[in-house]
């Protein structure tokens, strides 16, 4: 029987996956005080979230490595032409039907003399505010719809993408998918499109560890890789 003690009362790593060491057995009692191993009268720390979920172990509140047990992340190239597609897919038709009042977007011709000013105004003067606020419904209507349905819009759905629940990897329920919505449209069509979708790309490179925009981080979810 060992008698040897280890210097500090904490496993050698936080690590619950981690077996436990191998050590001579020696009589049981209530504190094992004759045990070699400091895992004998302690339980297993309790698992982290993720590992109640599909995706294993390790989630973003326990475990040595916040990815553990998760997909992998998905490609920052990928999130953004399936966003485009989806775009695309909901900004032609839109376009096409305002043709009958006008377009969905004013041309003016200024002879190349218009400034911000002016084009601040021309955005969002008559009819293009009234089309700015249809689009807006119809795009938070749209990723709303299929990000709850199964976390996949049609642009996700062909590049094998899936939005998930950050804490254990779920669909997110409706709150969360609208919530996650309206946070990346409502800037984006009504307030300050070109700065917006630069803060979310740049965050989609850079941000760590789970590569949120700002849309992301506010509904709690996470973008990764489906087969």
């Amino acid at each position: 029987m060992s008698n040897d003690q280890p210097t500090s009362g904490q496993p050698p790593e936080d690590d619950p996956f981690l077996k436990k060491p191998q050590e001579p057995q020696g009589p049981q009692g209530p504190q094992g005080p004759s045990s070699g191993s400091p895992y004998d009268s302690a339980p297993p720390p309790p698992p982290p979230p993720y590992d109640s979920g599909p995706y294993g172990g390790g989630g973003p509140y326990g475990g040595v490595d916040p990815l553990a047990g998760m997909p992998p992340l998905g490609e920052p190239g990928k999130r953004i032409l399936a966003r485009l597609i989806d775009f695309l897919i909901i900004s032609i038709p839109l376009y096409l039907i305002s043709l009958p009042w006008g377009g969905a977007v004013e041309m003016n011709n200024n002879n190349g003399n218009s400034n911000l000013s002016d084009v601040f105004s021309q955005t969002y003067s008559g009819h293009q505010l009234v089309w700015s606020l249809i689009g807006l419904v119809v795009y938070v209507g749209y990723d709303t719809y299929f990000t709850h349905k199964d976390g996949r819009t049609i642009g996700k759905r062909l590049l094998k993408l899936r939005v998930a629940m950050l804490n254990d990897g779920r669909v997110p329920d409706t709150g969360a998918s609208f919530l996650r919505a309206v946070v990346l449209w409502l800037p984006a069509l009504l307030c300050c499109p070109c700065l917006w979708w630069l803060i979310n790309i740049v965050l989609m490179f850079t941000d760590k560890p789970y590569r949120q925009g700002l849309h992301d981080k506010a509904a709690k979810t996470v973008v990764v890789q489906t087969n």
